[in-house]
């Protein structure tokens, strides 16, 4: 892992195909294929944690099958299903302009325009409008919709802060 330690959840293991230790991937990469240019992987479950490298992975029918070192049977590859799949956030491309990573934000410190802190970016979560940004300060938790231009006025990484129009009350 790198000296950031940073990483992006990019994928799971969500099953088996065949009986050579080949385990079927969920992407959340775009496009989904690119997951396999990302590596080492670091796979994570309760209580383990695992690095591979040189993992070989096609398309198959509506999914995503992969093949990784050392895995070679069905017994192997059962015991990887449910495993999250992250990458070093260093590995992935830099965002667009006004484009971010979730990980990217995670920490930053949220202020309003009036300058009230109203705490720390916790996490961001989807949602079929926008991205929700939690923001934490100890005691509460707010909800901000990620809609730059409305309710996101800046995002500075470089100074670790985001400026918000947002009610410290709400």
């Amino acid at each position: 892992m790198t000296a950031t330690g940073r990483r992006v959840l990019v994928g799971r293991i969500v099953g088996l195909y065949g009986v050579q230790g080949w385990v079927k991937v969920e992407s959340w990469t775009e496009p989904r294929t690119q997951i396999f240019k990302y590596q080492p992987w670091q796979l994570t479950a309760p209580g383990q944690d695992m690095e591979i490298d040189g993992v070989k992975g096609r398309p198959q029918g509506k999914g995503l099958i992969a093949q990784l070192p050392g895995v070679d049977d069905r017994d192997g590859a059962a015991a990887l299903v449910g495993q999250d799949i992250y990458v070093a956030r260093e590995l992935l491309p830099p965002p667009g302009k006004d484009e971010y990573y979730w990980v990217d934000l995670e920490g930053l410190e949220v202020v309003t325009t009036e300058g009230v802190v109203l705490g720390r970016v916790s996490h961001v979560f989807a949602t079929g409008a926008n991205d929700v940004v939690v923001v934490r300060d100890g005691e509460r938790e707010r909800l901000v919709p990620f809609v730059q231009g409305v309710y996101v006025r800046s995002v500075d990484l470089s100074g670790g802060r985001m400026v918000v129009d947002w009610d410290p009350e709400f």
